[in-house]
């Protein structure tokens, strides 16, 4: 399998075809992009200033990326092509694909790129500024830095909407992935986590194509020190039917995603602000928990975060006899010293005050501190005193060397450019309470070690855990009493002789430890009636899997059902069943 960093970091980039092209190239120089930039269409003479190529056959050497913008049944043929020349790697914005139904299409644009990576298809590609390089047909926000969060989705416009936020977010890279055909999610970010200049990592998943691919790449997230925050749609059914008709991704159960990512520490978050604010956070490193302090000069506003918090896994803890009297010492007796801190308006404007008393509140030893800041943004209003308080609190953090976030209850009371200072100086500004504190309590959240990998339909052996197949499966079940249909594992040539002895109608499915999902390979064919038929199907499978497993057709079914089952301890049974009288052992 070949890698990924020829297409993520380019130094020669083709592009093939016409207006989406123009666009990209255009992208790619507002960048200053320093590598080659060639050109291909038939009919044109240049395109933004590059003179065109007739084909890619033209192309005087190989390319490390190509950002292929034609006609759907035109993308195939060049998809070859780039692959015969020796091209690092693809975007393959068309689309049409396995999202409009011709999943057969798909599978043929995967036979042409012959281990070429690609992106796509029905996509829009990714901006990497770490590398200068935009395979991107469209506007986008983002600006040069030399560290960053990286971030991958299936959707091409929360992909955009996501480089135009104004929150100070580091945006180093972002990707739009599309289908998912050839690189997807786990593969990407087995690329990004190794590379130093990568911080953390967000995912909007809409679904994941290989599970055991995902959790590896997490492990090896885990080992670099590198942060996942995952926001994963599909949590309604009508988000999973949006899903399945968006990129034909198969979302599955959602209470199993909650499973899958506590397992392997990834974040999870349920919109799109707070994965912006989780990033921010995490750039800077994770909390060593969620003891915190909050600091503002409104009751109000003091009572609220404590209420919010309840929502939370975080604490306001109080602070200790001689911190109290490190703060007290720098207000008047009016002011109740608390966690959450009122500190009232009789130091404001006066930054060394101010900074005296954030100082003697951050010496407490705690996880994190913030500041509730709102300020007047408006056209017209001077924001001078809200800003003195913001940098005391600044020199506050540094003499304590704390960790510490500035926090506006509405996004709209942060100045874009004192976020920018605060976040250059490690002050992470956060925006909105709620989105606040749903990053502190996730950044502080303790996993344990993440030493190997989840495995998805595993059987235990010798205190290992391996894939089992689904015939492996059904055997175990059907020696519990559970009925399984008859049927049988072969190979491809014997297939219509094991569906014969079986009896008609037959499914025929690959079968094989490696493949957990089944449908989305297209691994699975039902009511087959004839050996022909078996014949014909048997062939197209067996260049997926070389055992297949064919089995006969269930008729008359009610319903489907997915079982899943969780391994309890004999204490943990004593529990359940001391906590439900109800509950006898057995049925536990």
């Amino acid at each position: 399998m070949q890698t990924l960093d020829r297409l993520l970091n380019p130094n020669s980039i083709v592009f093939v075809g016409g207006n989406e092209c123009a666009i990209a190239i255009q992208r790619c120089r507002e960048l200053g992009f320093e590598g080659t930039i060639f050109s291909v269409h038939p009919k044109r003479d240049e395109i933004c200033g590059v003179t065109c190529l007739r084909s890619v056959a033209d192309l005087p050497s190989p390319v490390d990326a190509a950002f292929v913008a034609v006609k759907r049944d035109a993308t195939l043929d060049v998809i070859r092509e780039l692959s015969d020349k020796g091209c690092g790697g693809a975007v393959v914005y068309a689309a049409g694909f396995a999202e409009a139904g011709s999943r057969d299409l798909q599978d043929q644009l995967r036979q042409a790129a012959n281990g070429m990576p690609f992106l796509g298809p029905n996509c829009y590609g990714f901006v990497n500024v770490l590398s200068k390089a935009a395979l991107w047909p469209d506007e986008h926000g983002m600006e040069l830095r030399e560290r960053g969060v990286a971030i991958i989705t299936q959707s091409g416009n929360i992909a955009c909407n996501l480089t135009f936020t104004r929150r100070a977010l580091p945006l180093a890279a972002i990707f739009a992935i599309g289908n998912q055909a050839d690189v997807d999610i786990a593969r990407l970010v087995e690329a990004l986590v190794v590379d130093p200049r990568v911080s953390a990592i967000g995912l909007h998943i809409e679904g994941l194509t290989d599970i055991e691919a995902f959790a590896k790449s997490c492990t090896l997230a885990a080992r670099h020190g590198k942060t996942i925050v995952a926001l994963k749609s599909g949590r309604s059914d009508q988000g999973a039917k949006t899903a399945l008709s968006h990129t034909s991704s198969l979302t599955g159960a959602d209470a199993l995603y909650d499973a899958l990512f506590e397992k392997l520490g990834v974040l999870r978050v349920k919109t799109i602000t707070a994965l912006t604010e989780t990033l921010k956070l995490v750039h800077c490193g994770r909390l060593s928990g969620t003891r915190l302090v909050s600091l503002s000069c409104s009751g109000g506003e003091a009572g609220l975060i404590a209420d919010l918090a309840l929502d939370q896994t975080i604490t306001f803890p109080k602070l200790s006899t001689e911190t109290r009297k490190q703060v007290s010492a720098t207000l008047n007796e009016y002011v109740v010293v608390d966690n959450p801190l009122d500190y009232h308006t009789f130091i404001w404007g006066d930054e060394e005050k101010l900074k005296a008393t954030f100082t003697a509140v951050l010496s407490g030893g705690f996880d994190c501190a913030l500041l509730i800041l709102d300020m007047p943004t408006k056209p017209g209003t001077n924001p001078a005193q809200w800003i003195k308080t913001a940098r005391a609190f600044n020199s506050a953090a540094k003499i304590n060397q704390a960790r510490a976030v500035i926090v506006s209850s509405l996004p709209e009371g942060m100045p874009i450019d004192l976020a920018e200072e605060m976040m250059a100086a490690g002050i992470v500004p956060l925006f909105g309470m709620e989105d606040a504190l749903t990053a502190l309590s996730l950044a502080g959240k303790q996993f344990s070690k993440v030493v190997g990998h989840a495995s998805v339909g595993t059987a235990k052996t010798k205190g290992r855990f391996k894939a089992i197949s689904e015939f492996d499966a059904k055997i175990r079940l059907k020696s519990f009493g559970v009925p399984v249909p008859r049927g049988a594992v072969c190979d491809f040539k014997s297939a219509s002789a094991a569906a014969k002895k079986i009896g008609y109608p037959v499914a025929l499915k690959v079968c094989s430890a490696d493949i957990a999902h089944k449908t989305e390979r297209r691994g699975v064919v039902l009511n087959l009636a004839s050996a022909s038929d078996v014949e014909r199907e048997a062939k197209r499978l067996g260049r997926i899997s070389e055992t297949l497993l064919v089995e006969r057709m269930v008729s008359n079914s009610v319903c489907e059902l997915i079982v899943g089952v969780k391994r309890v301890s004999q204490r943990q049974q004593k529990h359940l069943t001391a906590c439900h009288p109800e509950r006898n052992s057995k049925s536990t």
